[in-house]
Parts: structure tokens; C-alpha cells; sequence
């Protein structure tokens, strides 16, 4: 027989504190966040220890019905040290902030990288959202880093809050996956990096250079970080000045324009091709 829930109200103060993680500065307060469904739960119980060495998962609430079905993260969540709370489904869908709950929420703690220390290990592909403030298109440009195998993403202090819970399911686990900066002010992003020996691009539709000229002409090898910018006028004159090029994505076809997140995409991922060349900053020699 299946164990009954432990947690029926929503007014208890286990439920309560889950809850206000919806909110920013609450978030902010505990430095606390919310995951849910079970992609981000089993990353967030796989990323076992944040830079103070405590685990990054601290509780996790799930139904019974949850709990049966992902019995492997429900395990791999409390080997990771969570407290795992059996709950009723009206208390799981008034902690979660999606129409459709999984089943599983789970609560984390922050684990933002200060930048100086993404700036000491050299990274050769980056991400910098300035002035993004669509939490879904900066989880999904999150995702696109990840998987074109960027080393860093960097939110400047004009950008949405990392935490956000429809940033962090857009990213569908890759929060977990690489360092993330946050509230850097873009002047300081852009000359740290240019300090490090990574060239800045930004991605703008506008911009003189395009993204085809600039692969032809094997300029895009080197440590690279794309700076991308508001989902609905781009990037300011002040931050495109102080890039070392502006980069738009040609467009070929009769549509107007891309999306930030595919642009990021496209953008990412011709660097990353281009890295991995003849020639290029992650060419491996063989022995």
C-alpha cells in the first residue's frame, strides 16, 4: 500500500516557506529557489555541493503518485542529503508556479559564481545577456550555452532574475550544468573579458558585420563572448560601441527577424564550430 501524504494543508509552515520562493525577494532573502518536474530535480540532486560545499538540493516535495513513478530522483534526492516530503496534490499545485504540476518541486540553493572566478579559468565561449528581461528567452539562451558547450553565461545587473521560476524550467537543467554570473554591470563584464583575452561580439540585428563574412573570414576561432540584448530593441549604442564587433545573423529567407533565443543559438553554436577547427582556440593536436 502506498504511504499517505505527510503534508495536506497549504497553510502549514513547511508549505508557506516553499510557496514565497515564487517571489523574488523572498528568493533573494533565503537565498533560495524553487525546481520543478523532473528534469530539474535530478540535476539539482546530481549537482551535489554548491561553492560553500553544502548540497544544492535541500527539500524536495513530491505526491505519492510522483514519488512512485521517479522513485529513481526521489532516491537520488535524498542520497544527495534533501528532505523529501510526501504531499497531497492541492499542496504540490500551491507551491508550483505551473498550470500542469509534475509532481515534483523541489527547493535549492543559489549557486551563482562570482565572475571573477569565471574570468580565472580562462573560458573560451560565453554568454552575456544584458538587458534580457524575458525569463523564458534567458533560460533558453541558458540552454543554448550549454549545449553548444560554452564554459560561462553571465547576467548583467540590467538582465531578469536567474532564478525566476520560468527561467530556470526553461533551461531545462542547464542552470546546473555551468557557471552562471550574476548582476555584473555590462561595462564591467564586457572589460573583464577583454582582459582575459575574449573577443566580445554583439549580436545585433543591425550590426555591420555579418555572421557568414565573419566565418569566411576565420575571425571567429578565438575565445569568443556574445553579447545579446533585450528581446525588443536589442542592445544600447553604449554597449554596442564597446564591443569589438557588431554581428547580425544574415537573414536569407523573407522573415523579419529571429528570436533572441535562436539567435543566440545560431550565434553560439557558428563559435563553437569554429573553435573546434583547424586552428582554432579547442583544436586538439594529436600526440
Amino acid at each position: 500500500m502506498s504511504a499517505a501524504p505527510e503534508l495536506i494543508s497549504a497553510r502549514s509552515a513547511r508549505v508557506l516557506a516553499a510557496r514565497r520562493l515564487a517571489k523574488r525577494n523572498f528568493r533573494g532573502k533565503d537565498r533560495l529557489f524553487l525546481a520543478e518536474g523532473p528534469q530539474a530535480v535530478r540535476e539539482a540532486a546530481a549537482h551535489r555541493a554548491t561553492a560553500d560545499g553544502m548540497p544544492t538540493l535541500v527539500e524536495l516535495f513530491t505526491t505519492v503518485d510522483a514519488a512512485e513513478r521517479y522513485a529513481d530522483i526521489v532516491g537520488e534526492a535524498r542520497a544527495a542529503g534533501a528532505r523529501v516530503h510526501l504531499a497531497d496534490e492541492t499542496v504540490i499545485a500551491d507551491i508550483s508556479t505551473t498550470v500542469t504540476p509534475q509532481g515534483l518541486v523541489g527547493i535549492c540553493r543559489f549557486l551563482d559564481t562570482p565572475f571573477e572566478e569565471i574570468l580565472a579559468a580562462r573560458p573560451k565561449l560565453v554568454a552575456v545577456l544584458a538587458h534580457v528581461r524575458d525569463p523564458g528567452n534567458a533560460g533558453t539562451v541558458l540552454r543554448c550555452a550549454d549545449a553548444a558547450g560554452a564554459e560561462a553565461v553571465v547576467l548583467t545587473d540590467a538582465s531578469v532574475d536567474l532564478y525566476n521560476p520560468k527561467a530556470v524550467r526553461a533551461s531545462v537543467g542547464s542552470l546546473f550544468h555551468l557557471p552562471v554570473a550574476v548582476g555584473v554591470p555590462v561595462e564591467q563584464a564586457v572589460a573583464g573579458l577583454k582582459d582575459a583575452g575574449v573577443r566580445i561580439l554583439a549580436a545585433d540585428g543591425a550590426g555591420e558585420d555579418d555572421l557568414d563574412d565573419e566565418l569566411d573570414k576565420g575571425t571567429m576561432g578565438g575565445p569568443t563572448a556574445w553579447v545579446f540584448g533585450n528581446e525588443a530593441w536589442g542592445l544600447p549604442e553604449e554597449t554596442r560601441a564597446i564591443a569589438d564587433a557588431v554581428v547580425r545573423v544574415p537573414i536569407h529567407g523573407k522573415a523579419e527577424s529571429l528570436n533572441l533565443a535562436t539567435a543566440a543559438a545560431v550565434c553560439l553554436y557558428a563559435s563553437a564550430r569554429a573553435q573546434r577547427a583547424f586552428g582554432g582556440c579547442r583544436t586538439v593536436t594529436p600526440s
